[in-house]
């Protein structure tokens, strides 16, 4: 039985066998769904063996990528997989805040993202408010204390009520100490060049000063929502096969506080000019997420090209030639 073929990537840093999964990954930062993402890796091989190649370089193999990508799935997908790939090669980190109201869908989008994106590192601000809820007492930090749609409980009573409502002014004291967690994670990120999701209620665009990092690191600020309120209410409702009932009803209980905190956090992010994506399907939100991030990096970062701006060359030329579908 013959054996297949192994396709050498060469370059001037080493030599490493094509890999379809490897390939797949980084097509799916494009926002391709993996399955295509495997469909055009295995595409971009059968390329390779009809060609003969037993070796071809990065830069080869990025331009038959982009071929194959204009071809199965369109322009956009090729320009979003070239501007990937410069973005990847920078040493510069990105800090990706993703932030939303509770039971919006953050954690689960946080995770997929991190899959799409070969991100490691994905740090929900609950985990740091645990931590610094270890370190101070409650009578020291009583919003630490107490869930994001409930602070409102600790609120000290003499405060002037018809100027602030009690609820977000225990919710900012919250996120502002939480904030201090959040800068310290990225500023470890940026000494260690590495990638980094905070995703959270507290993953304010605020929680981050863009002029500290504007040298370290690329900060991209997301707001997550669920504009349908019989949705967000739903969204608690399956969580019970999953999570203790108690629980549950605590956040149905809750469910007007978590949707002012909702409306706080969409104020917040109007006036940062930070993007807010409507969730109601996870793949959707997902693309739309991850062309956020390679966009607002791209904006960051002057040599890459928007992805508004004409096409690649290679892709005008296809479009000319009516190739593209």
């Amino acid at each position: 039985m013959p054996t297949t073929r192994h396709i050498v990537i060469s370059d001037k840093e080493g030599a490493l066998p094509y890999s379809k999964g490897l390939m797949a990954s980084s097509l799916m930062a494009t926002g391709l769904p993996p399955s295509r993402a495997f469909h055009v890796a295995e595409l971009i091989e059968e390329q390779l063996h009809a060609q003969g190649r037993v070796e071809i370089t990065r830069h080869e193999l990025t331009d038959l990528a982009e071929r194959v990508l204009v071809t199965e799935e369109g322009e956009r997908y090729a320009r979003m997989y070239l501007r990937w790939q410069v973005i990847n090669r920078l040493d510069r980190p990105m800090v990706i805040l993703l932030g939303g109201a509770t039971g919006v869908g953050k954690s689960t989008l946080a995770t997929q993202l991190a899959a799409r994106l070969g991100i490691t590192r994905v740090i929900p601000t609950d985990a740091v408010r645990e931590v610094m809820r270890s370190m101070l007492s409650s009578d020291l930090a009583p919003s630490l204390h107490s869930s994001s749609f409930d602070v409102d409980q600790v609120v000290p009573q003499l405060l002037p009520r018809e100027e602030s409502d009690p609820l977000l002014v225990g919710f900012r004291e919250q996120a502002l100490t939480v904030s201090v967690g959040i800068r310290a994670l990225a500023r470890r990120a940026a000494l260690e060049r590495t990638h980094l999701i905070v995703e959270g209620v507290h993953a304010l665009p605020a929680a981050l000063d863009p002029a500290e990092f504007s040298d370290t690191a690329v900060v991209v600020p997301i707001l997550v929502t669920v504009d349908d309120e019989m949705l967000h209410r739903s969204h608690f409702v399956s969580r019970a096969a999953d999570a203790n009932e108690r629980t549950v009803s605590r956040y149905l209980e809750n469910f007007p506080h978590i949707r002012m905190i909702q409306e706080y956090l969409r104020s917040i992010a109007t006036e940062h000019g930070t993007p807010i994506v409507n969730t109601y399907n996870l793949d959707t939100t997902l693309a739309q997420v991850i062309e956020l991030v390679v966009e607002e990096a791209a904006r960051q970062i002057p040599t890459v090209e928007p992805l508004t701006d004409e096409v690649p060359a290679i892709s005008r030329e296809r479009t000319r030639n009516g190739s593209n579908r």
